[in-house]
């Protein structure tokens, strides 16, 4: 079972544009990914701000911060 999963970016962020590009295939393949914008919270912005994108997995609170554009590097996050 493919984890539900975080992605902590904000809007105009062209990472984060590619980031859900590399994610892209794992949601059409199952993978639940919530998008979260950090603009609208000071305490996720304080946490994320300089870090984005970052997938977070739900179920262990794992992060993995950018870059991971390389699929193999996701597949073995979601692990």
């Amino acid at each position: 079972m493919t984890p539900e999963c975080q992605l902590f970016g904000t809007l105009g962020c062209h990472l984060c544009e590619v980031a859900e590009g590399v994610l892209m295939p794992f949601v059409e393949h199952g993978l639940l990914v919530e998008l979260v914008d950090i603009a609208e919270s000071d305490v996720l912005s304080e946490a994320y701000g300089l870090r984005i994108p970052v997938l977070r997995r739900i179920d262990t609170g794992a992060e993995l911060d950018w870059p991971f554009d390389d699929p193999d590097r996701v597949a073995s996050f979601l692990r």
